[in-house]
C-alpha cells in the first residue's frame, strides 16, 4: 500500500519542480524530501525520477504515479473534509420498513429529497426479518419494524401504533347477529379472504381477538392474494373478498369510497419500532432522518 505521506511529497515535488521549494512548503529539509522519494521508489520497485543536477524529469512510471497520485490525494482530502463537515442534507440514507409503514412515509421522504437534492434516499419495503438481518450486518442505516428485535446489535424504540383494520367492500351490509357492531363471522366466511404476505399473522391477531369462531386463517375460503402492498385492497374494492391490513396501508388506498372499515369490539395495534445498529456512529444526515421519521409517524 502506498504511503500517503510519501505520495504527498512526490506530487508536491513534481508540481513545484524544485527540491528547495518543496521542502519549504512541506516544512521539511531537502534531504528529507529526497528520502521520501527514495522510500516511495523502493516501496513501488520503480524509478520515478531521473535526476539531472538540481533538475529532474519523470520516468513513465513516475508520470503514472503522479497522475493517479493526484486523484488519490484529492479524494482523501475530500473525504476528510466531508467527515469533518458531516452535512445533514448531503449523502445517502438507507431505510427499510414494512409496506404499510412505507406507504405512510415514502411520500414524506421524497418531499424532503426535493427540498435537498444532495440527499439521496434509498427506501425499500421489506418484512421484519429482512430488516433485522440488514441492520445486524451493518448494511442499513434505519429500519422500521413491527416487532421488537431481540438482536443485541440492534437498538430499538417504540415510536408509533398502527391499528389493524378489517376491510370489506363498500357495499357490504351486516344482516346477521354479531358480537361486533358491523359484521358477523358467517358473512366473513361467505365473502372469502384476500391474502397477502403478512395476512396470516395480522388476521390471527385481529380476528382471533374478536371472533371466538376463528382458529386459523386457512379455515376461511381464500378468494385472492397480492404481494404488492398498494394493490391488496383492489380486489376488496371490487367486492371479491375481505382482508386485514394495518391502518397506514388502508389510509393510503386511493379509492376510499369503494371499501368499508369495520370497528370491532377489541381493537388491536401493531407497535412500530425505530431501529438502528448499536455498532455504528450515526452521521448527522441519519440522525436528522430519525427525528423526522418519528415526527411523521406521530
Amino acid at each position: 500500500m502506498i504511503n500517503p505521506i510519501l505520495l504527498t511529497s512526490f506530487c508536491t515535488l513534481v508540481e513545484l519542480g524544485h527540491f528547495t521549494r518543496t521542502a519549504d512548503k512541506l516544512n521539511m529539509t531537502q534531504s528529507g524530501v529526497s528520502q521520501h522519494i527514495r522510500k516511495l521508489e523502493v516501496s513501488l520497485g520503480q524509478v520515478l525520477l531521473i535526476r539531472e543536477g538540481k533538475k529532474f524529469s519523470l520516468t513513465p512510471a513516475g508520470n503514472q504515479v503522479y497522475q493517479q497520485g493526484k486523484q488519490i490525494l484529492a479524494a482523501m482530502e475530500a473525504l476528510e473534509t466531508r467527515l469533518q463537515d458531516d452535512p445533514e442534507f448531503e449523502g445517502e440514507v438507507s431505510i427499510m420498513s414494512p409496506g404499510s409503514v412505507g406507504l405512510r412515509l415514502y411520500p414524506e421522504v421524497l418531499a424532503l429529497q426535493q427540498r435537498y437534492p444532495r440527499l439521496s434516499m434509498d427506501y425499500r419495503f421489506a418484512p421484519n426479518d429482512s430488516i433485522e438481518s440488514q441492520l445486524s450486518q451493518g448494511e442499513l442505516d434505519i429500519g422500521l419494524m413491527s416487532k421488537l428485535s431481540t438482536n443485541p446489535k440492534i437498538k430499538s424504540r417504540a415510536v408509533a401504533q398502527d391499528a389493524l383494520v378489517l376491510v370489506t367492500p363498500a357495499n357490504f351490509i351486516n344482516t346477521l347477529p354479531s358480537i361486533n357492531s358491523t359484521i358477523s363471522w358467517q358473512q366473513l366466511t361467505d365473502l372469502g379472504f384476500i391474502q397477502h404476505p403478512d395476512s396470516a399473522y395480522q388476521a390471527a391477531l385481529l380476528l382471533g381477538t374478536n371472533f371466538p369462531e376463528f382458529s386459523h386463517i386457512d379455515d376461511i375460503r381464500k378468494s385472492g392474494f397480492s404481494n404488492q402492498i398498494g394493490a391488496i385492497l383492489e380486489p376488496v374494492s371490487l367486492g371479491l373478498g375481505f382482508t386485514v391490513l394495518p391502518a397506514f396501508a388502508v389510509d393510503a388506498f386511493a379509492y376510499q369510497d369503494k371499501i368499508k372499515r369495520h370497528t370491532l369490539l377489541n381493537p388491536v395495534n401493531e407497535t412500530i419500532y425505530l431501529c438502528t445498529s448499536r455498532e455504528h456512529v450515526l452521521p448527522k444526515r441519519v440522525k436528522g432522518m430519525l427525528a423526522r421519521l418519528e415526527e411523521w409517524l406521530a
